[in-house]
C-alpha cells in the first residue's frame, strides 16, 4: 500500500508549536507582511532573523507527540510507500522516527543562500549575518517559503500522490492554496481518501472519510488499523 500523509499546524500544535497566525491575522505581534514575505525581508532583515531565530531556539523546547511517533512507526513498515509531506517547517517528523520528509514550506534548521544558492543545516542564529559556509558571502536567510513563493519539492509531491492507494490529511485547515489542492488531485485520480482534523476543515466535503478529534489520539489508532490490515 503507497499512502501520502499531509500534515499541518495542528499535528505540531499538539506538540506545543505555536501555530503563529493570530485570530487578528498577526504572527507573535508582527504583520505577515514584515516577516514572511521577500519585501518584508528586503525592508528589515534584522526584524526577520530575529523573528526566525527565535523560533529556531524554541525547538529545543518541545518534543513529537503520539501523532508524530506514530508517523515514524509507520514509515518504519511502509518504508519508500509512505510521504510524508508537511507545511510545517519544525523537525518533529524526523524527531519522531520519519525520515522520507518533504518540507514543502522549508525548515527552521535550515539557511539558504543568496548570493551562492546553496542550503545549509543551520542551528544557530542568522541574525549577526554569518558567512555563508559555501561562498563566503553574509547573504544566508531562513530556509522558509514566504507568501509570494513556490512552495518546494512540487514535482515530488504530485508524482507521489499520482502513485498512491491513499491521501491522508492531518492537522490542516484546507484553506491554504496548494496543499488544500492535493486532496481534489487525489480525487480526480480515484484515490481514496481520509482527514483527520481537530474539527472539519474548509475541505472536508472532498474527503472519503473523515475523523475528527486530537491528532494524538487519531492517528496512533488509524497507524495501528492500517498495520493491523498488512
Amino acid at each position: 500500500m503507497r499512502i501520502v500523509v499531509l500534515t499541518g499546524a495542528g499535528v505540531s500544535a499538539e506538540s506545543g508549536v505555536p501555530t503563529f497566525r493570530d485570530a487578528d491575522g498577526l504572527w507573535e505581534g508582527h504583520r505577515v507582511e514584515d516577516v514572511a514575505t521577500p519585501e518584508g525581508y528586503d525592508a528589515d532583515p534584522g526584524l526577520v532573523h530575529a523573528f526566525y531565530d527565535a523560533r529556531r531556539a524554541a525547538l529545543a523546547d518541545v518534543a513529537p507527540n503520539p501523532a508524530h511517533l506514530a508517523l515514524g512507526r509507520l514509515e518504519a513498515v511502509l518504508g519508500h510507500d509512505l510521504t510524508i509531506v508537511t507545511q510545517n517547517v519544525d523537525d518533529l517528523h524526523e524527531r519522531g522516527g520519519a525520515h522520507h520528509v518533504l518540507h514543502m514550506h522549508g525548515e527552521l534548521l535550515s539557511a539558504w543562500c543568496r548570493a551562492c544558492g546553496h542550503r545549509f543545516r543551520w542551528e544557530g542564529t542568522l541574525a549577526d549575518r554569518p558567512a555563508c559556509p559555501g561562498c563566503g558571502v553574509s547573504e544566508l536567510r531562513p530556509d522558509i517559503v514566504w507568501f509570494g513563493e513556490m512552495p518546494y519539492e512540487m514535482d515530488r509531491i504530485s508524482a507521489a500522490i499520482a502513485e498512491a492507494d491513499l491521501f491522508v490529511s492531518i492537522g490542516t485547515s484546507g484553506a491554504v492554496y496548494p496543499a488544500a489542492g492535493f486532496v481534489i488531485e487525489a480525487r480526480a485520480r480515484g484515490i481514496r481518501s481520509l482527514e483527520i482534523n481537530l474539527e472539519p476543515s474548509e475541505g472536508t466535503h472532498w474527503f472519503d472519510e473523515a475523523r475528527h478529534g486530537k491528532a494524538g489520539d487519531l492517528v496512533p489508532r488509524w497507524v495501528d488499523e492500517v498495520l493491523g490490515r498488512l
